[in-house]
């Protein structure tokens, strides 16, 4: 029986980026367990304040990554909940570089710690489904063994293959720690409020001209409970977490009442410019690449280990809908007057196009 009492339960978690969204909704929740007796949340020196109310039950610590080798030690914590991943660069806070240290070299510190905690029996990480990357040459269905043809473009995507290559040398460095990793697919639903969900609440929203990529999404609460019960049950491995089923991006724009404008990829200067164009600012190739290729995952593996299934891609794509503008944006007839407008237009670029040609 672990620390807290209970099979599975640990008594002492340690949970990091609990200045961010998810981080701090895992932290609030796991300490409303009864059953894990301590809930520590860290994150950077200079984190806000913004999930203050919603971390009153978390003992918060503000410390850089370097540091935490010795709160593990001095705390006694039996779980570690690593959380603390940068998906897009930031310039005002250093770019590119900046997200790298967080990512890369931030869990390189944070696995370095746990190998010297005595009595840590549990570790969790957050991956994403970026592990894949994307290609025209991917296969329908991804499953956990499936390497991905081509390294990723985006910078959070190599991120991620890097850190899941310092967990394996974790597992075999401490074979007596339960590490459980879970590749995540975009989050969406009512809550959240992602990179994603910005680009479907727009009213026109920019696509790639000629592709319509299958998405999975995975909706935010679903999420929630995976890593709270990666915590307080023993589930080793790698895990695929997406809803089952697929959406088309048209689909999904036709049912947020949205205006799919499509834009001709090979006419922008460059790959960041094409990012700027479809509304993901800063983010860059890995949403834009994601939007190109798609990216389907298989969970037979979550469903059978956790005896769960996440609410359909489907329902969470609803519920994201249901929770913006009312649902919709335009009416069928606005929408069906934009679209012509559209392919109307798309019409007169290729007559100027064949009548440029000699």
């Amino acid at each position: 029986m672990t620390p807290g009492g209970t099979p599975g339960a640990p008594g002492v978690v340690l949970v990091t980026g609990v200045g961010r969204y998810l981080g701090a909704h895992v932290a609030a929740r796991l300490a409303a367990d009864p059953r894990i007796e301590r809930v520590i949340g860290v994150d950077a020196p200079d984190s806000g304040a913004e999930f203050t109310d919603l971390l009153d039950r978390v003992e918060r610590i503000r410390v850089d990554s370097g540091s935490i080798g010795g709160l593990l030690a001095d705390l006694d914590v039996d779980a570690v909940v690593h959380l603390a991943l940068v998906s897009a660069p930031d310039s005002q806070h250093g770019g590119r570089s900046a997200m790298k240290d967080q990512n890369v070299i931030g869990t390189m510190q944070m696995l370095a710690a746990c190998q010297r905690a005595p009595r840590l029996r549990k570790l969790v990480v957050r991956s994403s489904t970026a592990a894949y990357g994307v290609s025209f040459r991917d296969p329908a269905v991804f499953t956990e063994e499936t390497e991905p043809r081509e390294v990723p473009r985006g910078g959070f995507g190599r991120d991620i293959l890097d850190i899941e290559g310092y967990v394996r040398g974790f597992r075999r460095r401490r074979s007596d720690v339960t590490a459980t990793v879970l590749r995540f697919a975009p989050f969406i639903g009512s809550t959240a409020d992602t990179t994603l969900t910005r680009y479907f609440a727009q009213p026109f929203v920019p696509t790639v001209f000629g592709r319509d990529p299958r998405l999975q999404f995975l909706h935010f609460d679903d999420a929630l409970e995976v890593l709270h019960r990666s915590i307080v049950e023993d589930h080793p491995g790698t895990y695929n977490v997406a809803g089952p089923g697929v959406l088309s991006l048209s689909q999904a724009i036709r049912r947020a009442g949205r205006v799919a404008v499509p834009v001709l990829e090979p006419s922008l200067s460059s790959a960041a410019a094409l990012a700027r164009t479809m509304g993901f600012g800063r983010y860059g190739l890995d949403q834009v690449d994601l939007f190109v290729h798609g990216r389907v995952v298989d969970t037979t593996r979550l469903e059978q280990e956790y005896d769960f299934t996440p609410r359909s891609t489907a329902e969470a794509f609803e519920d994201f809908i249901r929770a913006h503008h009312g649902g919709v944006v335009v009416t069928r007839g606005q929408l069906a007057a934009a679209e012509q407008l559209v392919l109307e237009g798309i019409r007169q670029v290729r007559a100027a196009v064949r009548e440029r040609r000699p």
